[in-house]
Protein backbone atom coordinates (compact mmCIF):
# COMPACT_ATOMS: atom_id res chain seq x y z
CA UNK A 1 0.00 0.00 0.00
CA UNK A 2 1.26 3.52 -0.73
CA UNK A 3 2.75 5.63 2.04
CA UNK A 4 1.03 8.88 2.95
CA UNK A 5 3.11 12.04 2.90
CA UNK A 6 1.65 15.12 4.58
CA UNK A 7 3.58 18.35 4.09
CA UNK A 8 3.13 21.11 6.68
CA UNK A 9 4.14 24.73 6.92
CA UNK A 10 5.88 26.26 9.93
CA UNK A 11 2.50 27.24 11.41
CA UNK A 12 1.40 23.57 11.19
CA UNK A 13 -1.25 24.09 8.51
CA UNK A 14 -1.37 21.09 6.17
CA UNK A 15 -0.57 21.68 2.52
CA UNK A 16 -2.41 20.05 -0.35
CA UNK A 17 -1.65 16.34 -0.48
CA UNK A 18 0.69 15.52 -3.31
CA UNK A 19 1.70 12.32 -5.07
CA UNK A 20 5.41 11.62 -5.37
CA UNK A 21 6.89 8.66 -7.16
CA UNK A 22 9.97 7.32 -5.43
CA UNK A 23 12.22 4.38 -6.03
CA UNK A 24 10.47 1.32 -4.64
CA UNK A 25 7.26 3.06 -3.49
CA UNK A 26 4.63 5.61 -4.34
CA UNK A 27 4.14 8.30 -1.71
CA UNK A 28 1.01 10.41 -1.25
CA UNK A 29 -2.55 10.08 -2.46
CA UNK A 30 -3.46 13.12 -4.57
CA UNK A 31 -6.10 12.51 -7.19
CA UNK A 32 -3.88 13.59 -10.11
CA UNK A 33 -1.74 10.75 -11.39
CA UNK A 34 1.84 11.16 -12.58
CA UNK A 35 2.17 7.87 -14.36
CA UNK A 36 0.50 4.51 -14.75
CA UNK A 37 0.36 2.69 -11.42
CA UNK A 38 2.85 2.84 -8.61
CA UNK A 39 6.60 3.05 -8.98
CA UNK A 40 6.78 -0.53 -7.70
CA UNK A 41 5.15 -1.81 -10.90
CA UNK A 42 7.43 -3.71 -13.24
CA UNK A 43 5.53 -2.52 -16.31
CA UNK A 44 8.24 -1.23 -18.66
CA UNK A 45 5.89 0.21 -21.27
CA UNK A 46 5.71 3.91 -22.06
CA UNK A 47 2.09 5.04 -22.48
CA UNK A 48 2.38 8.58 -21.10
CA UNK A 49 5.32 11.03 -21.15
CA UNK A 50 5.97 10.68 -17.42
CA UNK A 51 6.25 6.90 -17.81
CA UNK A 52 9.67 7.46 -19.34
CA UNK A 53 10.75 9.28 -16.18
CA UNK A 54 9.18 6.55 -13.99
CA UNK A 55 11.37 4.00 -15.76
CA UNK A 56 14.43 6.14 -14.91
CA UNK A 57 13.99 5.97 -11.12
CA UNK A 58 17.25 4.97 -9.38
CA UNK A 59 19.21 5.75 -12.56
CA UNK A 60 21.33 8.72 -13.62
CA UNK A 61 19.44 11.29 -15.68
CA UNK A 62 20.36 14.50 -17.48
CA UNK A 63 18.24 17.56 -16.59
CA UNK A 64 18.47 20.86 -18.48
CA UNK A 65 17.18 23.89 -16.57
CA UNK A 66 16.46 27.51 -17.42
CA UNK A 67 19.42 29.85 -17.16
CA UNK A 68 21.98 27.61 -18.91
CA UNK A 69 22.11 25.13 -16.02
CA UNK A 70 22.52 21.40 -16.50
CA UNK A 71 22.32 18.62 -13.94
CA UNK A 72 23.37 14.99 -14.02
CA UNK A 73 22.34 12.85 -11.09
CA UNK A 74 20.53 9.80 -9.78
CA UNK A 75 16.74 10.25 -9.84
CA UNK A 76 15.28 9.38 -6.43
CA UNK A 77 11.77 10.87 -6.74
CA UNK A 78 9.58 13.03 -9.01
CA UNK A 79 6.00 14.26 -9.31
CA UNK A 80 3.62 15.37 -12.08
CA UNK A 81 5.09 18.92 -11.94
CA UNK A 82 8.60 17.54 -12.60
CA UNK A 83 9.74 18.46 -9.11
CA UNK A 84 12.59 16.02 -8.59
CA UNK A 85 14.95 14.77 -5.92
CA UNK A 86 18.39 13.96 -7.31
CA UNK A 87 21.40 12.45 -5.60
CA UNK A 88 25.13 12.59 -6.43
CA UNK A 89 24.49 15.61 -8.66
CA UNK A 90 26.96 17.35 -10.95
CA UNK A 91 25.76 20.87 -11.79
CA UNK A 92 27.18 22.74 -14.79
CA UNK A 93 26.48 26.45 -15.25
CA UNK A 94 27.52 27.98 -18.58
CA UNK A 95 28.05 31.73 -18.90
CA UNK A 96 28.91 33.78 -21.98
CA UNK A 97 30.93 36.95 -21.51
CA UNK A 98 32.08 39.42 -24.17
CA UNK A 99 35.67 40.70 -24.18
CA UNK A 100 35.42 44.51 -24.15
CA UNK A 101 38.50 44.98 -26.38
CA UNK A 102 38.10 42.25 -29.00
CA UNK A 103 34.32 41.71 -28.65
CA UNK A 104 34.96 37.95 -28.66
CA UNK A 105 32.56 35.73 -26.77
CA UNK A 106 34.18 33.91 -23.87
CA UNK A 107 32.29 30.81 -22.79
CA UNK A 108 32.89 29.70 -19.20
CA UNK A 109 31.53 26.59 -17.52
CA UNK A 110 31.49 26.19 -13.75
CA UNK A 111 30.91 22.75 -12.26
CA UNK A 112 30.17 21.63 -8.74
CA UNK A 113 29.18 18.42 -6.97
CA UNK A 114 26.05 18.35 -4.79
CA UNK A 115 25.24 15.28 -2.67
CA UNK A 116 21.43 15.76 -2.63
CA UNK A 117 19.27 18.27 -4.50
CA UNK A 118 15.57 19.17 -4.78
CA UNK A 119 14.77 20.56 -8.24
CA UNK A 120 11.65 22.69 -8.67
CA UNK A 121 9.75 21.54 -11.73
CA UNK A 122 8.96 24.96 -13.24
CA UNK A 123 12.65 25.43 -14.08
CA UNK A 124 12.97 22.12 -15.94
CA UNK A 125 13.32 22.37 -19.71
CA UNK A 126 14.35 18.80 -20.56
CA UNK A 127 14.82 15.45 -18.80
CA UNK A 128 16.84 12.79 -20.61
CA UNK A 129 16.76 9.26 -19.28
CA UNK A 130 19.87 7.08 -19.46
CA UNK A 131 20.71 5.48 -22.80
CA UNK A 132 19.27 2.01 -23.07
CA UNK A 133 20.83 -0.63 -25.28
CA UNK A 134 18.59 -3.19 -26.92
Amino acid sequence: SPCSLQLTLKNSLPLQKHKFFMSGAQVGDASASAGAGSAGDVDATVKEPLDLIRLSLDERVFVKLRGERELRGKLHAYDQHLNMVLGDVEESVTTVETDEETFEEIIKTKKREIPFLFVRGDGVVLVAPPLRST
